[in-house]
Parts: C-alpha cells; sequence; structure tokens
C-alpha cells in the first residue's frame, strides 16, 4: 500500500510533545481561505510552473508537489529521528491536508509505528466519516482537533464543508475518552468574535474534564504559494492576528479553567 506525502518536516515542536517528525499527507476536503498548505488540497502528485528572475530573463521550472511513499518506506523515514523522539519523548505527528482522506495507509503506518513505541499524533480536521475515525483512535496517542467556528453556516462559507460531522467525531472522542488538544485557528473577522469564543466554551464545558487549547493565530506567510501555484488567495484584505488582539480569548479560556497554549 502506497500513500501521497507532500512533505516531511523533521525537529518539529509544535505539533504535539517534544520534538516529532511530521508527516504532512497530501489531500483534503475542506477549502480553508486562510490555509497555508494550497499544495495539499488535491490528492494528486501535481506538477506547477514555476516563474522566477535571473538577471533580465524570465524562467520557468517544474515544481513536482506529492512523493509516494509504501509504508514501509515511510516508517524508515520516521526511524530515522527515532533517537530525537526517544530523547525529548516526541514522535511522529501526521498532518496534511487532511490525513484520514488516506486512512488505510495511515492505518498500517500508525499500527507499524506503535509496534515499534513510535508516540503518535494525528493533527485532524475532524471532517471524516466516524467508521474512519474508529479504525485510527486505537493506534493513535494523541489527536490535536480543529475546531474553527461554531456556526455552521459560516463555517461551510468559509472552509466548503458544514461543521455537522466535525462537531459530532469530535463528542465521540470525547466520550471515548481518546486524548485531544483542541486547536483554534484564530482569523480576523472570521472566528474571533466574543459569540463564536463563547459559543466554543460552550460546547467544550459540556465535558467534565478541561481541554488543552492551541491557538493559532492566522498569518499571511502562506501567500507566497499561492502566487506560486496561480490560485487565488482570499485573504489579501486581512491582516496576521497579532497577540494583543486575541489576548481577550486566552483570558476567556483561561477563566473557564482550560489550560492555553499559543504560538
Amino acid at each position: 500500500m502506497n500513500g501521497i506525502v507532500f512533505d516531511i518536516k523533521r525537529y518539529a515542536i509544535h505539533d504535539g510533545p517534544g520534538i516529532r517528525t511530521t508527516i504532512f499527507l497530501k489531500g483534503c476536503p475542506l477549502r480553508c481561505h486562510w490555509c497555508h498548505n494550497p499544495e495539499s488540497f488535491s490528492q494528486q502528485i501535481q506538477s506547477f510552473d514555476l516563474s522566477y528572475s535571473l538577471g533580465d530573463q524570465k524562467l520557468i521550472s517544474k515544481k513536482e508537489v506529492g512523493r509516494s511513499y509504501s509504508v514501509l518506506e515511510l516508517l524508515k523515514e520516521i526511524q530515522r529521528d527515532q533517537v530525537f523522539h526517544e530523547e525529548s519523548k516526541g514522535g511522529v505527528t501526521f498532518s496534511g491536508g487532511e490525513p484520514l482522506l488516506q486512512v488505510d495507509f495511515l492505518e498500517q503506518v500508525l499500527t507499524l509505528c506503535k509496534s515499534r513505541e513510535i508516540h503518535t499524533v494525528v493533527d485532524t480536521s475532524g471532517y471524516a466519516s466516524l467508521d474512519d475515525l474508529k479504525r485510527i483512535i486505537p493506534h493513535t496517542d494523541l489527536f490535536l482537533f480543529d475546531l474553527k467556528q461554531m456556526n455552521d453556516a459560516k463555517h461551510q462559507e468559509y472552509t466548503g464543508v458544514s461543521n455537522q460531522m466535525i462537531l459530532d467525531n469530535l463528542d465521540y472522542l470525547q466520550k471515548e475518552r481518546a486524548k485531544v488538544r483542541i486547536r483554534i485557528p484564530i482569523i480576523p473577522d472570521y472566528n474571533d468574535s466574543k459569540e463564536n469564543i463563547e459559543a466554543i466554551i460552550a460546547f467544550l464545558s459540556q465535558y467534565q474534564w478541561k481541554l488543552e487549547i492551541n491557538l493559532l493565530p492566522y498569518h499571511r506567510m502562506g501567500k507566497e504559494k499561492y502566487d506560486r501555484f496561480d490560485i487565488a488567495y482570499k485573504m489579501k484584505d486581512i491582516d496576521s492576528a497579532k497577540k494583543d488582539d486575541y489576548q481577550w480569548i486566552v483570558n476567556a479560556f483561561e477563566a473557564e479553567g482550560f489550560i492555553i497554549n499559543y504560538e
């Protein structure tokens, strides 16, 4: 069995505990306006024409995005960093795109990692069938679960999909007592309203334990990729989020007993 990977990030420190190897699987069912990995949208290996200047000349080269790996090939890439994983209590994180879009491949790699005592994290949008989610729960030590917008109409407008399956899957993980860390991208004028933050807090407060929350402020660093790959960028008039702008969000979560980390 093979899967399509578009990037491998080594020595990652923001994708779960310790030093991690983050595997970016290609393909995503969402089309978030602010996504900084537009090359992840398609599950297929793609070629793009990239233009650059050399003196007075404009040159074009081809950039291939995505590579096919067998399960064992990818495991070997992960094990290259195992000494760092062990020393830092880190491991491997599967991100994307949406890793559950390649659930057969993901399940096999997770199973092999767990058999070798490698700590596993899955970074997910939550937009996947419950059956697919159930397949990977036994092999996943921690879920990094995105929660963006509680208003379904607004969620559909800015991501292209409903949030209902996402909320249902998060509820299932909580009832199964899976280890979950919530990730909330802070997007100006989309989900940083008092109404939305209060709705998120109310939803998460139904559980008896307080979840750890990661706040991920929006930045414009992905814009260059949209230009490079000739994809329309829908956030051109939105500035990057500044720390002072969302301190009140930190305060609101902390006041309800949640543990907050922000990058």
